[in-house]
């Protein structure tokens, strides 16, 4: 299944350190099957992170094809990756973009977190650009963790029985 990311900016009043208030706007990202679902999603994400009033000033659909959280790293960084084929018939180097983003504390670190994910990868490639998002955090979906709850959406889809009879498989009807 597919993931559709969504950057979601939130306005909202944010308090400093200092005790001082000021009106903010932050970008997130979440993963979510439609804006609906996204808007929804957005406003329990926000719900749970402050007690003031926020209001969700746009969102629309990331061009990421993968996210790499790593641990230790605060930031993130949005890497263009350009994957390098040649066509058989002319002999022409074609190159085709995607983007990722990739967590890291800094650029250099952000460079190697990107080759770090793009290690096993079969094809040439390069990596012409990597700049800081203004992503603040992101909310996947479902990591599918040990011990994770699993989400309402996943709990009323029916999923047939199985039953196991000496060593044989047999589904239940």
């Amino acid at each position: 299944m597919s993931v559709t990311w969504f950057e979601c900016k939130v306005k909202y009043r944010k308090t400093h350190e200092t005790g001082e208030q000021k009106v903010t706007s932050e970008t997130y990202l979440l993963d979510a099957v439609s804006y609906t679902e996204a808007e929804s999603r957005m406003n329990e994400e926000m719900t749970a992170l402050t007690s003031e009033e926020f209001q969700i000033m746009n969102i629309k659909v990331a061009n990421f094809a993968e996210v790499h959280p790593f641990e230790n790293s605060d930031r993130w960084f949005k890497s263009k990756i350009a994957l390098i084929a040649v066509d058989e018939e002319s002999g022409k180097e074609r190159k085709t973009n995607i983007y990722m983003l990739i967590q890291a504390n800094d650029i250099k670190e952000a460079f190697d977190n990107t080759t770090h994910v793009m290690k096993d990868t079969m094809g040439d490639y390069s990596i012409p650009s990597i700049v800081e998002s203004p992503i603040v955090d992101v909310f996947p979906y479902f990591s599918g963790e040990e011990g994770e709850e699993i989400p309402e959406r996943f709990k009323s889809i029916e999923v047939e029985e199985e039953v196991v009879v000496e060593d044989t498989l047999v589904e239940q009807e």
